[in-house]
């Protein structure tokens, strides 16, 4: 990723819309979409190494899966490494600054493991592990709202705690009501919402003071979505419409040359 440095991420518009990639194919087609950065998601990553997300995935082929992305694109990239790929602070400190030396400029890091909302003090100390291991841009994330009390208290709560540890972001999937996004975004620290069908528009969380909008595994799901159609149709109706949505080869092998 020649030509950029640690601030890239951080100079980059807001809101900051990242798509999210799995592969270097996905990244480089994201890319050339017009995206101005990149994140990955854990669950695309996971998929396409043929294990499910949340815990299917260890922290070599993740980083390797990463480097790759990283090499297929000239755009700043910030990937998520799921909880650290480690119990301890030092365990994620050494995947942060893995991370760092790979060349992406930005990690997610979550505070939940095996469906629970991970001890606060616990988080804190991993997040001031990862700050201490590079100058990163940190996206704590909070699963309050996805498997914990979705209290707003408690996700505010949380947010002054990552910030004093030196987050840069607070993403909280699962938000997507206005009036919740409204509050948080007063909060301590600058807003991630994961969008999806039915989700405000970019536009309109952009009015709410929104930082950043990420999809999440949303576009990987799509492609596997029209994999599973285009296959459905060719083995029952024997036509081929659903390919009509395909990139061209030309076009898609040129973008990895």
């Amino acid at each position: 990723m020649s030509g950029k440095n640690e601030n890239a991420l951080r100079a980059l518009p807001t809101p900051l819309v990242l798509p999210n990639a799995w592969d270097p194919a996905s990244a480089a087609a994201i890319q050339a979409a017009g995206a101005q950065a990149i994140a990955t998601t854990s669950g695309g990553v996971s998929w396409s190494r043929g294990v499910p997300d949340a815990g299917g995935m260890n922290r070599s082929v993740a980083l390797e899966a990463l480097r790759r992305i990283v090499q297929a694109v000239t755009v700043p990239v910030t990937a998520d490494i799921e909880g650290g790929y480690g119990d301890t602070p030092e365990e994620v400190a050494w995947t942060v600054a893995e991370v760092a030396s790979i060349g992406a400029l930005g990690v997610n890091i979550e505070d939940s493991a095996d469906g629970t909302v991970l001890d606060v003090e616990a988080q804190v100390d991993r997040l001031a592990a990862a700050r201490a291991a590079g100058d990163l841009v940190i996206n704590a994330r909070t699963d309050t709202f996805l498997m914990g009390s979705r209290s707003v208290d408690e996700t505010l709560a949380r947010a002054e705690r990552y910030a004093a540890a030196g987050a840069d972001v607070l993403f909280v999937p699962g938000v997507v009501d206005p009036a919740v996004i409204k509050v948080l975004v007063d909060g301590p620290l600058p807003l991630n919402v994961m969008a999806h069908p039915g989700a405000p528009t970019v536009a309109e969380l952009a009015a709410l003071g929104v930082a950043r909008i990420s999809v999440g595994t949303g576009i990987a799901q799509a492609a596997y979505g029209l994999a599973a159609a285009a296959a459905r149709e060719l083995l029952t109706a024997g036509t081929y419409e659903s390919l009509g949505a395909a990139m061209a080869y030309g076009e898609l092998n040129d973008l990895l040359r």
